[in-house]
């Protein structure tokens, strides 16, 4: 029999998708409608005063609760040594609280009433996922006998940071310490962990990684190019080693989204209407929002994806080269954060040739007057915008154009990008002595570094349980948990990422519109957004090693304009129908902000509203 709450589950989703397909039935005949011109493409003062607006209310929702400004800054390594933790006379202990460092090892914890005598409290293993957390000793169930003192010895250069001690009524003990590091700060022990003052997910990497740049310290994750923990170690700089220290340029970058996709919008499709509608949907989507507050580097190569498409899409449109150098620029940038940046660099590659393709075709078939006034029109051109190529006067300056062209994409693609991913390896060479890039050892780092990265990423054979595969991406199937916490009074907090519902498949099916006008149409803007998404997710269809959700996170930002494009075809005559899906998008991400950030609610009532399918782990 069907529940209740099952039939509350599945109605939403039903009239979700019910409500996406009533909107594309309401998009005109794709063999007939006007190809969409991006006119009143120039930002003017409305357009900058909504996306300024719009991103000072997101920036608002993104850092609130984002995580603790305050935690422990002190560590102490005990490889071999014993710390003396007093606890100023006998007490019933109940509890034992303890902050872990980074460094991986383990720790022996004894009782003693008298400094004489010491049995055995347990020993706890600090493995690579075990830090950056608040941790608790799981102490014998024995009956306890009051104690004074408690040492801790450690074994391996496992650092340990605050440690608190409760006694039997719960209450927090007044302890001193033969190493300070271990009581130096305990007003800043929380009730319990949480995500708001521990690490989750890959932070126990990325953020430790950005901790060690700082500490030089040669780092301990290595799978993936430095710059994008370089930039996540700029907030630690600024806020301490703290959950909201190592989260805060993360969610600085997904809030500087906004204005670059209202940018990337406008040059495409001009108006408000449209370019509105398109960052607030990105401010509206779940994996925009929740994979921006994690302290990993998948929101910079994200970043970065969206600048350097949109600086290609410049330049073909307006064939000046000072674009394709800024793309190219970006593109060095997010390839020195994460190798997936590579796939985009494939993707405006194509596109790159494909306008050269174009350009050589569309000079063929000119008429040979036509290429005189063109040619002098050019001329003209070219005295305002030296080194643009269009309209050459015939198919010798076609091809010198390219050529040349050819050499300034080897300096904007392959020299400049290659430069900064190389210089990105400073803090691993310098925290082995070597302070030149110069110097044969650094060449041999960073060598060595592109043989471990290929051999790792082709050959992981790890499982996970919220793991997932490309084509399960494309429609929302199984979501990624990054945190669940149960409480005894029946509520939960809880957080994942995936992608909002209307975008994703909205979107999905905005895809195919692409397709039809990109083929039948040769529509150049559909077929550009097209090619952009392909080069993010094609990739994704061979690898076999294990996937997850989160990886889907650059195709968003196609679906995103996807769907701009569509709106542009219904024009402002069906403007209602196109803020209706919009304001859709918000209303879902209202609904389920819960099990976006963590915010503590009713677990029976969150799972009957936001389990829409059995695989979400909600």
């Amino acid at each position: 029999m069907v529940t209740k709450t099952m039939k509350s589950t599945y109605l939403l989703p039903v009239l979700t998708a019910l409500l996406i397909v009533l909107f594309f039935l309401g998009l005109p005949g794709l063999k007939t409608v006007s190809l969409p011109q991006a006119r009143d493409r120039h930002m003017g003062r409305r357009d900058a005063l909504f996306i300024t607006l719009l991103t000072l209310v997101y920036a608002a929702v993104a850092f609130w609760n984002l995580g603790d400004s305050r935690a422990p800054q002190t560590v102490r390594s005990l490889d071999g040594e014993s710390a003396l933790i007093d606890l100023g006379g006998q007490e019933t202990v109940s509890r034992v609280q303890f902050y872990t460092g980074i460094g991986q090892g383990s720790y022996t914890f004894e009782f003693s009433p008298d400094g004489e005598s010491w049995l055995a409290a347990g020993t706890f293993e600090q493995g690579h996922a075990a830090l950056l957390k608040w941790q608790e000793l799981e102490l014998p169930d024995a009956p306890r006998s009051p104690v004074r003192y408690l040492r801790i010895t450690g074994s391996g250069p496992a650092e340990l940071g605050e440690v608190a001690v409760y006694g039997e009524s719960g209450e927090m003990l007044p302890v001193s310490a033969d190493c300070p590091e271990l009581c130096d700060e305990q007003a800043l022990v929380p009730a319990e962990a949480s995500y708001l003052n521990s690490s989750y997910f890959d932070e126990i990497y990325h953020a430790r990684t950005a901790w060690e740049h700082l500490r030089n310290i040669y780092p301990y994750e290595v799978s993936h190019p430095p710059l994008g923990k370089l930039i996540l170690s700029i907030g630690i700089s600024l806020f301490g080693m703290t959950p909201f220290g190592w989260r805060f340029m993360g969610t600085l970058f997904g809030v500087l989204m906004l204005p670059a996709m209202y940018a990337f919008a406008k040059k495409l499709f001009g108006g408000r209407l449209v370019p509105g509608c398109c960052a607030v949907i990105f401010a509206a989507d779940f994996m925009h929002f929740t994979q921006t507050r994690i302290a990993t580097i998948d929101t910079y190569a994200v970043f970065f994806i969206l600048l350097m498409y949109l600086f290609m899409w410049l330049f073909v449109s307006t064939d000046r080269w000072r674009y394709l150098a800024l793309s190219g620029l970006f593109f060095g940038l997010g390839a020195a954060s994460k190798w997936t940046c590579l796939y985009a660099g494939a993707g405006l590659g194509l596109i790159w040739l494909i306008y050269w393709i174009r350009e050589a075709l569309s000079q063929k078939d000119r008429h040979p007057e036509e290429q005189r006034d063109e040619g002098a029109r050019i001329q003209d051109k070219l005295l305002q915008r030296p080194g643009s190529f269009a309209g050459a006067q015939d198919d010798s300056r076609v091809w010198d154009a390219f050529f040349k062209n050819v050499l300034f994409c080897l300096v904007f693609f392959v020299l400049i990008p290659g430069v900064i991913y190389y210089l990105s390896y400073y803090p691993y060479a310098l925290a082995k002595g070597i302070t030149s890039p110069f110097d044969r050892g650094y060449a041999q780092i960073v060598l060595e570094n592109q043989k471990f990265m290929f051999t790792y990423h082709s050959g992981v054979t790890a499982e996970h349980p919220y793991s997932s595969r490309w084509y399960q991406w494309m429609l929302d199937i199984r979501p990624i948990l990054y945190y669940l916490h149960y409480y005894p009074d029946g509520t939960r907090s809880s957080f994942g990422a995936w992608v909002n519902p209307v975008l994703c498949w909205a979107g999905l099916l905005a895809l195919f519109v692409l397709g039809y006008m990109a083929l039948a149409r040769r529509d150049k803007k559909a077929a550009f957004l097209l090619l952009g998404y392909l080069a993010q997710l094609l990739p994704w269809v061979f690898i076999r090693r294990i996937t997850f959700e989160y990886h889907y996170f650059p195709c968003t930002v196609f679906l995103i304009l996807a769907l701009g494009y569509v709106f542009s075809l219904m024009g402002r005559r069906e403007r209602w129908r196109i803020l209706g899906l919009t304001g859709l998008c918000a209303a879902l991400f209202v609904l389920f902000y819960p099990a976006l950030s963590g915010l503590r609610v009713d677990n029976t009532a969150a799972s009957a509203l936001l389990q829409w399918l059995p695989t979400w782990p909600f």
